[in-house]
């Protein structure tokens, strides 16, 4: 075995003649959204002057999308900094002054809207009936209490009996259905309540949770999800601005939009068996203007690759452009590799990892802002929230297709109003949305207007003047919000999907550990050891490493997680060649 890590009787190593050769090893990173943006900058910040970003879309941001609409900044994907304490999102927004706090509280589950501190929950049935406050009240109080039981089975190891299917939603389902038929001072009519109350929270949940159901949450790996301590801030003037922040230190030339990648072609220079030939169209510098600001100068890098030495990576784009890389950082997302990852890796991933990304979850979270002449909800109301009655023994929250708009669970409503104007945000999840996302704007507007004339009792609510909506799960680039813990997963799959390849034996022995820095600090991992196969000769380390909020142990479904497994993969690389570049090679 031999090391890159050491900087003395290495130098004749494969990695380090290469480097010598070269001058700077090229890296490809694929997605600009946080986590790609985060290795980006990490690298070009330790020195790195041969990095390109391929985005596929006409835009960087990936799932944080701010649409600005008159005075306004709506957002269409990610809305909120999930606490403050240690949070490099929070700690980046709050440096350049773009905060501002929307709970009190030191946590928050979700279940009151998170856009004002003031104000109250509306909870309305079919019937047109207001659900009283203290029924409300009750019944809060005992679902978080049953909700915080299930954070207990993965923190305390407590065992999953058979009855819960290791789901969250059959548990949360049974436990508070069971507790509100067992009260002996509730009416019937209260109890009946209560119970459709269950199905409306565990709507919210999945919306929260980005999952089709809680059905499919697995209760066994729930509690694994960490929240980090403090308030809850958005960001007025759109979180697109902490996207441009982290743009901010990556020269334009870096970042190429409008390029998605066909195929990442690795373990190029193994020996093993490979596909039909690709000719490199790439053997020049690919930052583009690369005298500017002193990125990738000299001559170019394809110039410096001796005729008996193959690049490890080839990148493929749908342009046909083939880019030749040292290492490629996979930022796509696990809905993407859910339906590509067959054809998007040459050779195949290997078994472990495509089984973690079969296990692992991702649903679709949707928006629907209605915006309004003039309110019809009252100055205390912060949201409307939608009880269906006829659900109070319902054990399912899948509808046919033409029923798509019962899993919409509520609208909150944006404050302050003279920022935003008289809007209302709907959410809306899994398999449903995606059948709102086929409707036109006319036709889901229409179906919101006559849920908030049926549940409110008020038939006069006019239609609203604009409705704005999102289309994550549909999106080709995207296919789906963020990620889950699926029942049958857990937080060794996380591990799984982010584990470079190709496998080595130290990378072996390091699963376990790379998604569990903490906020605000790049992981130091070491450098896994170059195998020496006979057969193949030397494989060359982390051809291909993996971020992204699902990549991430404890903060998957976050920014600050995507954010963090973007400095994570940029950190191996750094701690790989940091002995060479300290030689100044």
């Amino acid at each position: 075995m031999q090391s890159c890590e050491s900087s003395g009787d290495s130098a004749d190593d494969p990695l380090s003649r290469g480097l010598r050769r070269r001058g700077q090893p090229r890296v490809v990173v694929i997605g600009a959204g946080l986590a790609g943006l985060a290795a980006a900058k990490a690298l070009l910040e330790q020195g790195f002057t041969d990095v390109t970003v391929l985005e596929a879309s006409s835009r960087i941001g990936g799932r944080v999308q701010s649409v600005k609409l008159g005075h306004a900044t709506f957002e269409l994907g990610a809305t909120w900094i999930h606490g403050s304490h240690g949070n490099p999102i929070y700690h980046l927004a709050e440096a350049n002054g773009l905060l501002e706090e929307t709970t009190d509280g030191e946590r928050s589950v979700g279940r009151i809207s998170l856009y004002s501190k003031n104000g109250v929950a509306c909870y309305l049935t079919n019937r047109g009936r207001r659900i009283p406050k203290d029924v409300v009240e009750e019944f809060s109080d005992l679902y978080n209490e049953v909700y915080n039981l299930t954070q207990e089975f993965f923190r305390h190891g407590k065992p999953v009996n058979a009855e819960s299917q290791n789901s969250v939603g059959v548990f949360t389902r049974e436990k508070v259905r069971n507790r509100i038929r067992d009260d002996p001072d509730d009416p019937e009519t209260t109890k009946r309540l209560k119970l459709a109350m269950i199905q409306q929270y565990l709507k919210v949940e999945s919306c929260e949770s980005s999952s089709h159901s809680m059905d499919e949450v697995s209760l066994s790996a729930f509690g694994e999800w960490t929240e980090i301590p403090g308030a809850h801030h958005i960001i007025p003037s759109g979180f697109m601005r902490v996207v441009e922040l982290l743009a901010e230190g990556i020269p334009a030339h870096v970042i190429q939009l409008g390029k998605p990648v066909r195929c990442v072609h690795w373990d190029q220079a193994s020996g093993r068996p490979r596909g039909p030939e690709i000719e490199p169209r790439g053997e020049g510098n690919h930052n583009h203007n690369a005298g500017e600001g002193g990125q990738g100068g000299g001559e170019p890098l394809g110039d410096r690759r001796d005729e008996d030495e193959q690049w490890p990576v080839l990148v493929e784009c749908e342009d046909c452009e083939v880019i030749p890389a040292d290492h490629v950082i996979v930022t796509v997302s696990l809905g993407v590799l859910k339906r590509q990852y067959a054809s998007f890796f040459r050779p195949g991933l290997p078994a472990e990892k495509v089984a973690a990304i079969h296990r692992l979850g991702i649903g679709t979270t949707d928006k629907i802002f209605l915006e309004f002449e003039e309110p019809f909800w009252g100055p205390e109301c912060n949201s409307l929230q939608f009880v269906w009655e006829d659900e109070a023994e319902s054990c399912t929250l899948t509808y046919p297709p033409e029923l798509w708009y019962r899993k919409i669970c509520g609208f909150d409503v944006l404050y302050p109003p003279e920022r935003y104007g008289h809007v209302l945000s709907g959410w809306i999840c899994g398999e449903e949305a995606l059948v709102m996302e086929k409707c036109d704007d006319e036709a889901v507007a229409e179906i919101c207007t006559e849920m908030l004339r049926q549940f409110t009792g008020n038939p006069n609510i006019p239609k609203p003047r604009r409705i704005l909506r999102s289309a994550w799960g549909s999106n080709s680039y995207f296919r789906g919000s963020y990620s889950y813990t699926q029942v049958g997963s857990s937080g060794a799959d996380v591990e799984k999907l982010a584990k470079p390849l190709p496998y080595t034996e130290s990378s072996k022995m390091a699963q376990g550990s790379s998604s569990k820095q903490q906020p605000g600090h790049l992981l130091s991992s070491k450098c896994p050891e170059q195998s020496l196969d006979p057969n193949r000769g030397s494989i060359k380390p982390m051809q291909v490493l993996f971020s992204g909020e699902a990549t991430h142990r404890k903060y998957y479904s976050t920014t600050h997680g995507a954010l963090l497994s973007g400095q994570r993969e940029a950190a191996r690389l750094i701690e790989m060649y940091r002995d060479l570049f300290q030689q100044g090679t």
